[in-house]
């Protein structure tokens, strides 16, 4: 016969302790008093009284030494094993504030960013904005998910306006510098480090291309009655008609002296193909053909040979 009974004495295994503090949440930045120390390092109290509760504060998570009694301020997350778990290095973030910050790892879900703490802290793939890659720097609001987990959005369009000021002490024609928070098909908003909103329209911007969180500079062309700012990449008028006519003689270089493009060819097609207005076109085709270096011919351009 079987024996059904129960295995007696050293074979009866003990149940697992598993960690259910209730009072605090990964992402919390709190201040708990160090009720005893170990070889790892710090126990802090975990408010249950219950002292399966109790948090380690790991030596290695240490920034200063702590002696039992101390009252220390630390950052709350979940270790490998998912108990909770402090350390002293705080982040530069609390939840609902804005952040400029690098992007960490990106998978197939969403990405993690690094927000100073111990851990980073996940981007939601529907929370991300454009192309996100690894080590880019992106503007993030730190908030908590429905589960209660801590997580960044880059839908950071509102807090932005909340958080920036009216442009003062500019003028047409002064340099900004700031970074990308939205990108929308007509063009760019940018957060300056003087706290400005300004407006980068796709006409201004060479080549077109530019990406969240980017930084750039840009020139004020400009000032808005609501308090923003319109800027330009593009240089003022004398000094692109120069680089808009270089950029178009080595383009004819590069096709060996020729190219089907004139004063009369469209403008999505010379917007396209160079990266500037037709009236930009015309002009710096105006200044190669002055200096006598082209000549257009049945909607074609070519190089005119130097006489030796």
């Amino acid at each position: 016969m079987l024996n059904n009974k129960k295995p007696m004495g050293k074979f009866v295994k003990k149940p697992v302790v598993v960690q259910n503090n209730t009072k605090y949440r990964p992402g919390d930045v709190v201040t708990l008093k160090v009720v005893r120390l170990g070889e790892m390092g710090a126990f802090l109290d975990g408010g249950t009284g219950n002292t399966d509760d109790d948090i380690l504060l790991h030596k290695l998570q240490q920034t200063a030494e702590v002696k039992e009694g101390d009252e220390v301020k630390v950052y709350l997350y979940l270790d490998p094993s998912k108990r909770l778990t402090a350390s002293m290095k705080l982040p530069k973030m609390r939840e609902g504030q804005l952040g400029y910050v690098r992007v960490i790892s990106v998978t197939r879900d969403g990405g993690f960013v690094d927000i100073g703490a111990e851990r980073g802290v996940f981007l939601p793939y529907s929370q991300m904005r454009g192309h996100v890659s690894e080590g880019q720097l992106v503007w993030v609001k730190l908030y908590r998910d429905k589960s209660g987990r801590q997580a960044v959005t880059m839908r950071v369009e509102e807090d932005m306006q909340r958080a920036a000021k009216p442009a003062e002490g500019l003028k047409v024609g002064d340099k900004v510098t700031g970074t990308i928070y939205n990108i929308l098909p007509e063009g760019f908003f940018i957060f300056t480090t003087q706290r400005f909103i300004a407006f980068l329209h796709r006409s201004e911007v060479p080549g077109g291309r530019l990406d969240f969180g980017q930084q750039i500079t840009g020139r004020v062309t400009y000032l808005r009655e609501d308090g923003r700012i319109n800027i330009s990449m593009r240089l003022q008028k004398e000094n692109a008609l120069v680089a808009d006519a270089e950029d178009i003689y080595a383009y004819l270089v590069q096709r060996n002296g020729s190219m089907p493009y004139c004063d009369s060819t469209p403008l999505e097609i010379i917007k396209q193909k160079f990266g500037i207005s037709k009236a930009a076109f015309k002009r710096a085709l105006g200044h190669l053909m002055k200096e006598g270096k082209v000549r257009q011919e049945n909607g074609w351009t070519y190089l005119i040979e130097e006489k030796k």
